[in-house]
């Protein structure tokens, strides 16, 4: 039993059978998918990445090439295009998980190695890796086309290289012994390699900097620790360049036919000459923390009416203030098109709202939408409603979704516990790994804190910190050792 255990090939199966699982009898759609769908579609026809604006073909920048690349090769070997190709756009997203779920077996083990660099048993790695593949939450994204599978495997494999790189700034040979490569530049030309790794993700999410940015710090802990500032502002030099070599092609495309330095795509994902509703978000921002008030508000704004009603009274401190929403509401739903006055209204509401109340805008909002992100049964992609309560009432009405609901929860639960669990375990036995665990909790944090600054706190984004999640969890059935 131990040995079927440990043998990838019956974990990766496990997985196959989970993701066909959803693809199967849970296909689901999104809004975005028609966005990609277009893009890649006049991508492989026009040879233009474009959308269709108004009965024409407009070049645009509002999302990274890299997704859309993806389909328009998808489309290219299969010969079929948008609805008709997701069957195989999804089962190419299934192999894509299941690297995704090696490259956290990878991580895992990394941090499981002791400080004189010998690999601990295989035990966490097929922890992990059974952990990953059997996680539901990043298995259901196979079932849509989007772009969360290939975020969460290139952070994965963005993760395994940084780790190697903060290890070796102590332990410079550290699983280098029958390399060629010098070990005092070990750490460089680990990082630059990271930097490419980090701009592959770039190229599929624009945030995947994150990475860069937690790792920098904890390498600056590292160096101002022994005094070695320059090789800081080299390692972190080089982790730049690498992301700036990858994201280069797109940044001229830009320049060339936007006429804009753009490496990245635009934080508003606007089209050129749109109005980008900044007052409507500002107001947002002041009340809104849950996913089911985004489809009654800003999932509407700009294509259906949005009734006051539907508004949370939490968005109103008083009732001359929700009259005043309603007005500027009225006059929306007239043309279903919010105008620039429009969006002033909603911003001089969100000015006074944040001078009455400035903690609950910039404290009590972020910390519910942390809340919100990551303690979810993220069942947004199935037929399940994802209400619990009342509970006597649930259960008559619909006692399977309820169970559902609450299965999700609990497993969502399980694995940011055993993630903590882990890495405390982790940091107190294991001092060569504590820069490593430092590294991706600060990762985790940053994360978190700029998903809570966007206008929608979407569950799925937080998915991106599902590799550093599962591999410190895995550390909890790591064997005892101590290495302080």
């Amino acid at each position: 039993m131990k040995r079927v255990f440990l043998n990838p090939f019956v974990a990766l199966a496990a997985g196959l059978c989970l993701r066909l699982f959803f693809v199967l009898k849970y296909p689901a759609n999104s809004g975005d998918m028609v966005l990609y769908e277009q893009i890649a579609t006049n991508w492989l026809k026009h040879h233009v990445y474009a959308m269709d604006v108004a009965g024409a073909v407009t070049p645009v920048d509002l999302r990274m090439p890299g997704y859309p690349a993806f389909l328009a090769m998808v489309y290219a070997i299969t010969g079929r295009t948008g609805e008709n190709a997701r069957p195989w756009v999804m089962l190419a997203q299934i192999a894509v998980d299941l690297v995704a779920c090696l490259a956290i077996a990878r991580l895992a083990e990394l941090l499981a190695c002791t400080a004189e660099g010998v690999p601990a048993n295989k035990r966490v790695r097929s922890v992990a890796l059974w952990l990953a593949v059997l996680c539901p939450f990043t298995a259901n994204y196979t079932a849509v086309p989007l772009t969360e599978v290939f975020a969460v495997l290139w952070t994965g494999l963005g993760c395994c290289v940084l780790v190697l790189g903060l290890r070796r700034v102590e332990q410079p040979d550290f699983l280098l012994k029958n390399s060629h490569l010098p070990v005092r530049k070990s750490v460089e030309c680990t990082a630059l390699g990271a930097g490419l790794i980090v701009g592959m993700g770039t190229l599929f999410r624009p945030e995947t900097p994150l990475l860069l940015i937690a790792v920098a710090t904890v390498f600056g802990g590292l160096f101002f620790g022994s005094q070695s500032l320059k090789r800081w502002v080299l390692v972190s030099l080089a982790m730049a360049l690498g992301c700036g070599i990858v994201l280069s092609p797109w940044a001229l495309r830009n320049m060339a036919t936007l006429g804009e330095t753009q490496f990245l795509a635009p934080k508003d994902s606007n089209l050129p000459g749109e109005l980008v509703p900044r007052g409507f978000m500002a107001w947002e921002k002041t009340w809104l923390f849950r996913v089911r008030d985004c489809y009654l508000v800003p999932w509407k704004l700009n294509g259906e009416a949005i009734d006051v009603d539907d508004i949370p009274a939490r968005a109103f401190d008083t009732a001359e203030e929700k009259q005043r929403v309603a007005a500027v509401l009225e006059q929306y739903n007239n043309d279903l098109t919010l105008t620039a006055e429009e969006d002033a209204a909603f911003a001089e509401i969100a000015r006074e709202r944040n001078a009455r109340h400035p903690l609950r805008t910039y404290v009590w909002i972020p910390a519910a939408r942390t809340v919100t992100i990551w303690f979810t049964p993220r069942i947004e992609l199935l037929p399940i409603s994802g209400h619990v309560f009342p509970l006597k009432q649930m259960r008559e009405d619909d006692p399977v979704d309820q169970e559902m609901t609450i299965l999700f929860f609990a497993l969502n639960i399980f694995y940011v516990a055993l993630a903590v669990w882990g890495a405390v375990r982790l940091w107190r036995s294991n001092a060569a790994a504590r820069p490593a665990v430092a590294f991706l909790a600060l990762f985790i944090t940053i994360r978190t804190a700029f998903l809570t600054t966007l206008e929608t706190p979407e569950p799925r984004y937080v998915l991106v910190c599902f590799p550093a999640l599962i591999a410190l969890g895995a550390q909890a059935f790591a064997p005892r050792f101590r290495t302080q």
